[in-house]
């Protein structure tokens, strides 16, 4: 072998391997963009690393606690903190829901950056894994911009939350009446208390002009319309110091409402408080009440824009199957129903677009037969008498923290009527509502 030949050989040895995206096709499937982009965390002044980080599965296998699903790249995803500021007299108290690692990643803490400047830059502080802290030595009246960022167990940034505001303000004290000193003229009939005056400011992302409703403690209190990019904000003014409990839902343009999302917020007296990075969960339906063993169900809703949805489907060895959504946020994916057994199944969905993940949205059902029945545009269904909290004709999860709440506390003027027709109506929340929640429960 002569000089050229070794010469040709070492240098496509040391060749990088770079794998582009492409679409697979045949008469049942279809892969899109099949390949992986390189990643990794590598730097030299004499040598580049091209890496992929990720797992594959190759055959096969299962046993009573283990399902294997093979024949992809099973690449590590990190969800994104939703946020919490809330004003105080020269400070802002932040709380963030955990960030989950998978496939890989394990999340090794936190970095606050806040700044005076919407949009950064942002001073950062290191944090361990606790999922709480208060900026302190702020000025009042400025109002402030925070982001939480997530380190991997190396210390890496691997994702970063939505940005939230607050402004500090002062505490009111005002000065006990009564009479003056020598002199003094005559006091006033006591203290007036600061009048209220705290707005919360809730924003994120719901599906494209969708009608997105804001609840506090279970009743209505303003409604919007989300943008052409799905992105809503809406607010309450005018609330005095205490604690709340909102919820937030959306209805897509073809009438199909989301899980409502509660977010419990602590405010204090005229202070300005945001939540950010709310991920509402795509809404879903599927074409038959009953699909025939081997037939394809459409299952479809809408979401965010240009996103990735999973869809998984509850079977005797449950299904994850992935779709992507146009840009007016609706999906569609076609399901095989061949590995799906006879009986009765669910399906439900959640979203990603941009680092950030939404939850699994409500679970749609449908049944494996052997006939083809298709759903039908219904009437609205009727609503259960009691123990429906939030108005959405279910009582589930979101009914049962509204009650728990309450429990043993005293309920506001704005809860009373709807503790009077849902619940026992004896104007307290105990372990009798509880029941009636629990007789009523839908799921």
């Amino acid at each position: 072998m002569n000089v050229q030949k070794i010469l040709l050989i070492i240098f496509l040895a040391f060749l990088p391997l770079v794998i582009f995206a492409a679409n697979s096709n045949s008469t049942n499937f279809q892969v899109t963009d099949g390949g992986f982009s390189p990643s990794g965390y590598s730097s030299s002044p004499s040598f580049q690393l091209n890496s992929a980080v990720s797992q594959i599965s190759i055959g096969p296998s299962a046993s009573s606690n283990l399902n294997l699903k093979s024949g992809w790249l099973y690449f590590p995803v990190v969800s994104t903190p939703v946020v919490s500021a809330t004003a105080g007299d020269s400070q802002v108290a932040l709380s963030w829901t955990p960030a989950i690692g998978l496939l890989g990643w394990t999340v090794g803490g936190y970095s606050i950056g806040w700044s005076a400047v919407s949009g950064g830059p942002y001073t950062l502080i290191s944090s361990d894994t606790s999922t709480n802290y208060t900026k302190t030595s702020l000025a009042n009246s400025t109002p402030y911009y925070f982001v939480i960022k997530v380190k991997d167990g190396l210390g890496n940034f691997i994702s970063t939350s939505t940005e939230v505001s607050a402004t500090p303000v002062a505490t009111v004290v005002t000065p006990p009446g009564g009479g003056g000193g020598s002199g003094g003229g005559g006091g006033g009939g006591g203290s007036t208390p600061p009048s209220a005056g705290g707005k919360v400011t809730f924003r994120g992302r719901a599906y494209p002009m969708s009608d997105v409703t804001l609840l506090r403690d279970g009743q209505f209190v303003a409604k919007t319309k989300s943008g052409p990019d799905a992105n809503f904000e809406i607010s309450v003014s005018d609330l005095g110091a205490g604690q709340y409990n909102f919820g937030i839902n959306a209805v897509d343009i073809l009438g199909n409402q989301s899980l409502t999302q509660t977010f419990p917020v602590t405010l204090t007296s005229s202070a300005g408080t945001s939540v950010g990075g709310i991920f509402i969960a795509p809404s879903i339906a599927v074409d038959k009440l009953e699909v025939k063993k081997g037939d394809n169900l459409a299952i479809f809703g809408r979401t965010v824009p240009s996103s990735e949805i999973v869809i998984a489907v509850n079977s005797e060895n449950e299904i994850f199957a992935k779709t992507a959504s146009d840009k007016s946020g609706a999906y569609l994916y076609n399901l095989d129903t061949v590995p799906l057994e006879f009986g009765d199944h669910t399906a439900k969905s959640k979203s990603a677009v941009k680092g950030e993940i939404s939850p699994f949205g409500q679970s749609v059902a449908f049944k494996v037969g052997t006939q083809n029945i298709l759903k039908q545009a219904s009437a609205k269904p009727k609503c259960p008498a009691k123990g429906d909290l939030n108005g959405d004709c279910k009582v589930n999860l979101t009914d049962f923290s509204i009650a728990a709440y309450w429990y043993k506390r005293s309920i506001s003027a704005s809860f009373k009527p709807t503790e009077k027709e849902k619940l026992s109506g004896d104007g307290k929340v105990d372990l009798v509502d509880f029941s009636i929640i629990a007789y009523y429960w839908t799921g």
